[in-house]
């Protein structure tokens, strides 16, 4: 839209906007948009420590972001953890598409595990995955960035160029130029905790 307006449609697992004061965590579903999403396995459990991990990760990403319209430009995996920046045509496939990528992973990774890891995929707050809409070209450069370094940041490479779980589907240059072209930035909405922390390139939250 010419005034960069975006209907949004807010996910939570209650009716109730707000708990004990606070609002509620909440994923936000947007047509046309960048999406930075991340997603952590239990009490940072390593499950993807072993390639072949790793390979079943990649086959169920790749064959269910391809199948609900999600285009990555840039995804990195590490032993408990991954980020993935890119674009969604239809915002109401995030969740279902999350679901999926989620549940078969975790089945199929927990079949290689010695010891099966419940609740697969939660954070320290019980989390599931983040999913921030980025808003403008500036904080889409930093989280390209912060997805590049992730192996730097957790020592698994010198130069992240040379991780294999770092793969790039779209250059960054590419990827900002389409995306102004299609209007996929939230440029309408301010992005407080952006704005706070500009320095650490940290999109995980709307």
């Amino acid at each position: 839209m010419a005034d960069g307006y975006k209907p949004i449609r807010r996910v939570s697992r209650s009716s109730q906007p707000r708990h004990e004061g606070r609002l509620r965590f909440e994923h936000w579903h947007v047509d046309n948009q960048v999406y930075f999403i991340t997603a952590r396995c239990r009490d940072g459990f390593p499950a993807f420590r072993a390639e072949r991990a790793k390979t079943v990760f990649w086959e169920r990403f790749d064959h269910y972001t391809g199948m609900f319209g999600y285009t990555p430009w840039i995804t990195s995996l590490v032993a408990n953890h991954y980020h993935t920046l890119g674009y969604l045509r239809e915002g109401g496939n995030l969740s279902t598409m999350m679901q999926r990528v989620h549940g078969s992973v975790a089945k199929l990774v927990n079949d290689t595990l010695e010891v099966r890891l419940t609740r697969f995929w939660r954070d320290a707050k019980g989390k599931e995955y983040f999913d921030g809409c980025i808003r403008d070209e500036s904080q889409a450069r930093k989280a390209y960035r912060y997805t590049c370094i992730q192996s730097e940041r957790h020592g698994l490479a010198e130069d992240w160029r040379g991780y294999p779980h770092t793969r790039i589907n779209v250059t960054l240059e590419r990827a900002i130029k389409r995306s102004l072209e299609l209007g996929a930035f939230m440029e309408s909405m301010p992005y407080k905790r952006y704005l706070d922390r500009k320095d650490k390139g940290d999109s995980s939250a709307h």
